[in-house]
Protein backbone atom coordinates (compact mmCIF):
# COMPACT_ATOMS: atom_id res chain seq x y z
CA UNK A 1 0.00 0.00 0.00
CA UNK A 2 1.51 3.34 -1.02
CA UNK A 3 1.62 6.21 1.50
CA UNK A 4 1.54 9.85 0.40
CA UNK A 5 3.25 12.58 2.49
CA UNK A 6 2.42 16.23 2.52
CA UNK A 7 4.99 18.97 2.10
CA UNK A 8 4.59 19.91 5.78
CA UNK A 9 5.52 16.42 6.89
CA UNK A 10 8.59 16.50 4.67
CA UNK A 11 9.61 19.80 6.26
CA UNK A 12 9.16 18.35 9.72
CA UNK A 13 11.85 15.78 9.02
CA UNK A 14 9.86 12.63 8.22
CA UNK A 15 11.76 10.66 5.56
CA UNK A 16 9.96 9.84 2.41
CA UNK A 17 10.70 6.14 2.79
CA UNK A 18 9.01 5.40 6.13
CA UNK A 19 5.91 6.08 8.19
CA UNK A 20 6.17 8.70 10.94
CA UNK A 21 5.42 7.56 14.49
CA UNK A 22 5.03 9.49 17.76
CA UNK A 23 8.34 10.47 19.38
CA UNK A 24 10.05 11.59 16.19
CA UNK A 25 11.03 8.10 14.97
CA UNK A 26 10.26 6.73 11.56
CA UNK A 27 9.40 3.26 10.35
CA UNK A 28 11.76 2.01 7.71
CA UNK A 29 14.52 4.51 8.42
CA UNK A 30 17.02 1.83 9.27
CA UNK A 31 17.35 2.87 12.94
CA UNK A 32 15.21 3.67 15.93
CA UNK A 33 16.68 7.13 16.87
CA UNK A 34 15.13 10.57 16.48
CA UNK A 35 15.52 12.19 13.11
CA UNK A 36 17.79 15.25 13.11
CA UNK A 37 16.59 18.43 11.47
CA UNK A 38 18.14 21.78 10.63
CA UNK A 39 14.98 23.68 11.38
CA UNK A 40 15.58 26.17 14.28
CA UNK A 41 13.48 25.83 17.39
CA UNK A 42 10.20 27.65 17.36
CA UNK A 43 11.28 30.36 19.84
CA UNK A 44 11.10 34.12 19.61
CA UNK A 45 14.89 34.40 19.67
CA UNK A 46 15.73 31.77 17.05
CA UNK A 47 12.84 32.78 14.80
CA UNK A 48 13.75 36.47 15.13
CA UNK A 49 10.45 37.56 16.59
CA UNK A 50 11.92 39.55 19.50
CA UNK A 51 10.54 43.06 19.94
CA UNK A 52 12.76 45.71 18.43
CA UNK A 53 12.90 49.49 18.38
CA UNK A 54 14.23 51.36 15.40
CA UNK A 55 14.50 55.11 15.93
CA UNK A 56 13.28 57.35 13.18
CA UNK A 57 15.67 60.29 12.96
CA UNK A 58 13.62 63.37 12.33
CA UNK A 59 14.28 67.05 12.91
CA UNK A 60 12.03 66.93 15.94
CA UNK A 61 14.22 64.35 17.67
CA UNK A 62 17.73 65.14 16.41
CA UNK A 63 17.76 68.91 16.92
CA UNK A 64 16.69 68.84 20.61
CA UNK A 65 19.29 66.13 21.28
CA UNK A 66 22.11 68.28 19.86
CA UNK A 67 21.02 71.34 21.82
CA UNK A 68 20.56 69.41 25.08
CA UNK A 69 24.03 67.81 24.81
CA UNK A 70 25.57 71.20 24.09
CA UNK A 71 23.78 72.95 26.95
CA UNK A 72 24.80 70.20 29.41
CA UNK A 73 28.39 69.59 28.31
CA UNK A 74 29.50 73.22 28.03
CA UNK A 75 28.71 74.21 31.66
CA UNK A 76 30.22 70.95 32.95
CA UNK A 77 33.39 71.57 30.92
CA UNK A 78 33.67 75.15 32.13
CA UNK A 79 33.29 74.00 35.75
CA UNK A 80 35.94 71.30 35.39
CA UNK A 81 38.31 73.64 33.56
CA UNK A 82 37.97 76.38 36.18
CA UNK A 83 38.46 73.85 38.99
CA UNK A 84 41.61 72.53 37.32
CA UNK A 85 43.02 76.04 36.89
CA UNK A 86 42.44 76.81 40.56
CA UNK A 87 44.85 74.04 41.54
CA UNK A 88 48.24 75.40 42.53
CA UNK A 89 51.18 73.70 40.87
CA UNK A 90 54.88 74.51 40.73
CA UNK A 91 57.44 72.49 38.77
CA UNK A 92 61.23 72.49 38.78
CA UNK A 93 63.34 70.69 36.18
CA UNK A 94 66.58 69.72 37.87
CA UNK A 95 68.06 67.47 35.18
CA UNK A 96 71.05 69.79 34.86
CA UNK A 97 71.54 69.77 31.08
CA UNK A 98 71.89 73.56 31.02
CA UNK A 99 75.40 74.76 31.90
CA UNK A 100 73.94 77.40 34.22
CA UNK A 101 71.98 74.84 36.26
CA UNK A 102 73.28 74.13 39.78
CA UNK A 103 72.84 70.40 39.03
CA UNK A 104 74.95 70.46 35.86
CA UNK A 105 77.91 69.12 37.81
CA UNK A 106 75.86 65.99 38.60
CA UNK A 107 74.72 65.31 35.05
CA UNK A 108 76.95 62.27 34.47
CA UNK A 109 76.48 60.73 37.88
CA UNK A 110 76.50 56.93 38.15
CA UNK A 111 74.35 54.64 40.27
CA UNK A 112 77.12 53.88 42.77
CA UNK A 113 78.64 57.36 43.10
CA UNK A 114 80.18 57.74 46.56
CA UNK A 115 79.55 60.21 48.05
CA UNK A 116 76.42 61.18 46.10
CA UNK A 117 76.46 64.40 44.13
CA UNK A 118 74.40 67.16 45.75
CA UNK A 119 72.97 70.40 44.38
CA UNK A 120 70.62 73.13 45.59
CA UNK A 121 68.04 75.02 43.57
CA UNK A 122 66.51 78.22 44.93
CA UNK A 123 63.04 79.25 43.78
CA UNK A 124 60.20 81.58 44.70
CA UNK A 125 56.51 80.76 45.12
CA UNK A 126 54.43 83.68 43.86
CA UNK A 127 51.22 82.33 45.40
CA UNK A 128 50.52 80.48 48.62
CA UNK A 129 49.51 76.81 48.65
CA UNK A 130 46.49 76.71 50.95
CA UNK A 131 45.54 73.03 51.31
CA UNK A 132 47.64 69.87 51.65
CA UNK A 133 50.56 69.84 49.22
CA UNK A 134 51.71 66.78 47.32
CA UNK A 135 55.34 66.53 46.26
CA UNK A 136 55.98 64.44 43.14
CA UNK A 137 59.05 63.44 41.19
CA UNK A 138 58.62 63.31 37.43
CA UNK A 139 60.55 61.47 34.73
CA UNK A 140 60.45 61.96 30.97
CA UNK A 141 61.44 59.61 28.15
CA UNK A 142 61.34 56.66 30.57
CA UNK A 143 59.30 53.80 29.11
CA UNK A 144 57.95 51.82 32.03
CA UNK A 145 55.31 50.39 29.68
CA UNK A 146 57.78 48.21 27.77
CA UNK A 147 56.50 44.62 27.73
CA UNK A 148 59.65 42.95 29.02
CA UNK A 149 60.13 45.64 31.64
CA UNK A 150 56.58 45.25 32.97
CA UNK A 151 56.97 41.46 33.22
CA UNK A 152 60.37 41.64 34.93
CA UNK A 153 59.19 41.05 38.52
CA UNK A 154 58.16 38.25 40.85
CA UNK A 155 54.86 39.01 42.57
CA UNK A 156 55.14 35.93 44.76
CA UNK A 157 58.47 37.13 46.08
CA UNK A 158 57.07 40.62 46.68
CA UNK A 159 54.14 39.08 48.55
CA UNK A 160 56.48 37.49 51.09
CA UNK A 161 56.68 33.94 49.78
CA UNK A 162 59.83 32.43 51.31
CA UNK A 163 60.42 29.91 48.52
CA UNK A 164 60.25 32.64 45.85
CA UNK A 165 62.61 34.78 47.91
CA UNK A 166 65.42 32.28 47.41
CA UNK A 167 64.26 31.04 44.00
CA UNK A 168 62.92 34.03 42.04
CA UNK A 169 60.92 33.73 38.85
CA UNK A 170 62.78 33.42 35.55
CA UNK A 171 60.84 36.48 34.36
CA UNK A 172 63.35 38.52 36.39
CA UNK A 173 66.28 37.64 34.10
CA UNK A 174 68.89 39.09 33.79
CA UNK A 175 68.25 40.59 37.24
CA UNK A 176 67.38 37.28 38.89
CA UNK A 177 70.70 36.41 40.54
CA UNK A 178 74.01 38.12 41.18
CA UNK A 179 77.17 36.30 42.24
CA UNK A 180 75.13 33.08 42.61
CA UNK A 181 72.77 34.73 45.11
CA UNK A 182 69.11 35.48 44.43
CA UNK A 183 68.31 39.16 44.11
CA UNK A 184 65.63 40.56 46.41
CA UNK A 185 63.68 42.23 44.97
CA UNK A 186 64.43 40.81 41.56
CA UNK A 187 63.62 42.21 38.12
CA UNK A 188 64.27 45.27 35.99
CA UNK A 189 61.56 47.39 37.63
CA UNK A 190 63.08 47.10 41.09
CA UNK A 191 66.61 47.45 39.74
CA UNK A 192 65.79 50.86 38.21
CA UNK A 193 64.06 52.29 41.32
CA UNK A 194 64.20 56.07 41.63
CA UNK A 195 66.61 56.98 44.43
CA UNK A 196 67.11 60.76 44.38
CA UNK A 197 66.61 62.40 47.77
CA UNK A 198 64.66 65.68 47.85
CA UNK A 199 64.51 68.07 50.80
CA UNK A 200 62.56 71.33 50.92
CA UNK A 201 63.46 74.44 52.93
CA UNK A 202 61.83 77.83 53.45
CA UNK A 203 64.16 80.85 53.44
CA UNK A 204 63.38 83.73 55.81
CA UNK A 205 66.05 86.41 56.21
CA UNK A 206 68.76 84.01 55.06
CA UNK A 207 67.54 81.43 57.57
CA UNK A 208 66.62 78.03 56.16
CA UNK A 209 63.73 76.25 57.87
CA UNK A 210 63.09 72.63 56.82
CA UNK A 211 59.60 71.77 55.59
CA UNK A 212 58.31 68.53 57.19
CA UNK A 213 57.84 65.90 54.49
CA UNK A 214 55.65 62.89 55.30
CA UNK A 215 56.85 59.66 53.69
CA UNK A 216 53.95 57.42 54.78
CA UNK A 217 50.54 57.28 53.18
CA UNK A 218 51.82 57.78 49.63
CA UNK A 219 51.11 54.22 48.40
CA UNK A 220 47.78 52.60 47.59
CA UNK A 221 46.21 50.83 50.56
CA UNK A 222 45.82 47.59 48.59
CA UNK A 223 49.48 47.65 47.61
CA UNK A 224 50.71 48.36 51.13
CA UNK A 225 48.50 45.80 52.91
CA UNK A 226 47.77 43.13 50.29
CA UNK A 227 50.22 42.93 47.39
CA UNK A 228 53.49 43.67 49.20
CA UNK A 229 54.64 41.81 52.30
CA UNK A 230 57.95 40.97 53.89
CA UNK A 231 58.98 37.30 54.19
CA UNK A 232 57.42 35.42 57.07
CA UNK A 233 59.44 35.05 60.24
CA UNK A 234 60.79 37.45 62.81
CA UNK A 235 59.40 40.75 61.56
CA UNK A 236 61.75 42.75 63.76
CA UNK A 237 64.87 41.25 62.20
CA UNK A 238 64.70 41.90 58.46
CA UNK A 239 68.41 41.20 58.11
CA UNK A 240 67.78 37.57 59.10
CA UNK A 241 64.66 37.34 56.91
CA UNK A 242 66.60 38.38 53.82
CA UNK A 243 69.65 36.30 54.65
CA UNK A 244 70.99 34.46 51.61
CA UNK A 245 69.85 37.16 49.17
CA UNK A 246 71.66 40.10 47.62
CA UNK A 247 70.62 43.62 46.65
CA UNK A 248 69.71 44.66 43.10
CA UNK A 249 72.72 45.59 40.97
CA UNK A 250 72.01 49.34 40.85
CA UNK A 251 70.97 49.73 44.50
CA UNK A 252 73.46 51.28 46.93
CA UNK A 253 72.05 49.30 49.87
CA UNK A 254 69.92 46.18 50.39
CA UNK A 255 66.14 46.21 50.65
CA UNK A 256 66.12 45.75 54.43
CA UNK A 257 67.96 49.09 54.82
CA UNK A 258 65.54 51.29 52.87
CA UNK A 259 64.19 52.86 56.07
CA UNK A 260 64.87 52.86 59.80
CA UNK A 261 61.21 52.27 60.71
CA UNK A 262 60.16 48.59 60.65
CA UNK A 263 56.70 49.29 59.25
CA UNK A 264 58.24 51.10 56.26
CA UNK A 265 61.15 48.85 55.48
CA UNK A 266 61.81 45.94 53.16
CA UNK A 267 59.17 45.09 50.58
CA UNK A 268 56.62 47.30 52.36
CA UNK A 269 58.67 50.47 51.93
CA UNK A 270 56.23 52.95 50.37
CA UNK A 271 58.78 54.60 48.07
CA UNK A 272 59.51 51.15 46.66
CA UNK A 273 55.80 50.29 46.36
CA UNK A 274 55.05 53.53 44.50
CA UNK A 275 57.86 52.85 42.04
CA UNK A 276 56.72 49.28 41.39
CA UNK A 277 53.34 50.50 40.07
CA UNK A 278 54.50 51.10 36.50
CA UNK A 279 53.38 54.12 34.49
CA UNK A 280 51.47 53.86 31.21
CA UNK A 281 53.21 56.74 29.42
CA UNK A 282 56.90 57.69 29.01
CA UNK A 283 56.36 61.03 30.77
CA UNK A 284 54.96 60.47 34.23
CA UNK A 285 55.03 61.61 37.84
CA UNK A 286 54.95 59.60 41.05
CA UNK A 287 54.07 60.71 44.55
CA UNK A 288 57.16 61.31 46.67
CA UNK A 289 56.08 63.09 49.87
CA UNK A 290 53.11 64.77 51.56
CA UNK A 291 53.09 68.21 53.16
CA UNK A 292 50.13 68.44 55.54
CA UNK A 293 48.43 71.68 56.49
CA UNK A 294 49.00 72.39 60.18
CA UNK A 295 46.03 74.69 60.79
CA UNK A 296 43.26 76.40 58.89
CA UNK A 297 44.55 79.91 59.57
CA UNK A 298 47.85 79.61 57.71
CA UNK A 299 48.61 78.24 54.23
CA UNK A 300 50.61 75.06 53.93
CA UNK A 301 53.31 76.80 51.88
CA UNK A 302 53.37 80.57 52.10
CA UNK A 303 54.42 82.68 49.17
CA UNK A 304 58.13 83.42 49.39
CA UNK A 305 61.59 82.01 48.85
CA UNK A 306 62.40 78.31 49.08
CA UNK A 307 65.29 76.01 48.31
CA UNK A 308 65.36 72.41 47.13
CA UNK A 309 68.28 70.25 48.23
CA UNK A 310 68.87 67.29 45.93
CA UNK A 311 71.01 64.21 46.46
CA UNK A 312 71.49 63.49 42.75
CA UNK A 313 71.76 59.69 42.44
CA UNK A 314 69.51 58.79 39.51
CA UNK A 315 71.17 59.01 36.05
CA UNK A 316 68.89 59.97 33.14
CA UNK A 317 71.27 61.73 30.75
CA UNK A 318 72.27 58.46 29.03
CA UNK A 319 68.76 58.00 27.57
CA UNK A 320 67.97 61.74 27.14
CA UNK A 321 65.60 61.68 30.06
CA UNK A 322 64.62 64.55 32.32
CA UNK A 323 63.84 64.83 36.02
CA UNK A 324 61.37 67.15 37.72
CA UNK A 325 60.08 68.03 41.16
CA UNK A 326 56.42 69.06 41.31
CA UNK A 327 54.51 70.71 44.14
CA UNK A 328 50.75 70.51 43.70
CA UNK A 329 47.46 70.78 45.53
CA UNK A 330 44.40 68.74 44.59
CA UNK A 331 40.65 69.27 44.24
CA UNK A 332 37.55 67.05 44.20
CA UNK A 333 38.57 65.93 40.69
CA UNK A 334 42.18 65.10 41.58
CA UNK A 335 45.28 66.86 40.32
CA UNK A 336 45.68 69.51 37.67
CA UNK A 337 44.31 68.21 34.36
CA UNK A 338 42.75 70.76 31.97
CA UNK A 339 42.19 68.17 29.23
CA UNK A 340 38.90 66.84 30.62
CA UNK A 341 37.35 70.30 30.83
CA UNK A 342 38.55 71.19 27.33
CA UNK A 343 37.13 67.93 25.99
CA UNK A 344 33.69 68.62 27.49
CA UNK A 345 33.67 72.19 26.16
CA UNK A 346 34.76 71.05 22.69
CA UNK A 347 32.15 68.30 22.38
CA UNK A 348 29.40 70.55 23.73
CA UNK A 349 30.33 73.37 21.36
CA UNK A 350 30.40 71.05 18.34
CA UNK A 351 26.97 69.63 19.21
CA UNK A 352 25.49 73.11 19.73
CA UNK A 353 27.00 74.35 16.46
CA UNK A 354 25.67 71.34 14.54
CA UNK A 355 22.27 71.91 16.10
CA UNK A 356 22.22 75.50 14.82
CA UNK A 357 23.34 74.43 11.33
CA UNK A 358 20.75 71.65 11.09
CA UNK A 359 18.05 73.96 12.41
CA UNK A 360 18.87 76.46 9.67
CA UNK A 361 18.82 73.73 6.99
CA UNK A 362 15.53 72.36 8.29
CA UNK A 363 13.96 75.80 8.43
CA UNK A 364 15.05 76.64 4.89
CA UNK A 365 14.54 73.34 3.07
CA UNK A 366 12.34 71.22 5.34
CA UNK A 367 8.98 72.63 4.14
CA UNK A 368 9.53 71.98 0.46
CA UNK A 369 7.03 69.72 -1.33
CA UNK A 370 8.66 66.33 -1.62
CA UNK A 371 5.74 64.75 -3.49
CA UNK A 372 6.60 62.78 -6.61
CA UNK A 373 3.29 63.65 -8.33
CA UNK A 374 3.71 64.76 -11.94
CA UNK A 375 1.69 67.89 -12.74
CA UNK A 376 -0.81 67.67 -15.59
Amino acid sequence: MAVNYSAKEEADGHPSGGVGVPGGGAVGSGGGGAVKTRKPDNTAFKQQRLPAWQPILTAGTVLPAFFIIGLIFIPIGIGIFVTSNNIREYEIDYTGTEPSSPCNKCLNVSWDSTPPCTCTINFTLEHSFESNVFMYYGLSNFYQNHRRYVKSRDDSQLNGDNSSLLNPSKECEPYRTNEDKPIAPCGAIANSMFNDTLELYRIDNDTRTPIPLIKKGIAWWTDKNVKFRNPTGDGNNLTALFQGTTKPVNWPKPVYMLDSEPDNNGFINEDFIVWMRTAALPTFRKLYRLIERKNSFQPTLQAGKYSLDIAYNYPVHSFDGRKRMILSTISWMGGKNPFLGIAYITVGSICFFLGVVLLFIHHKYGNRNTSADIPN
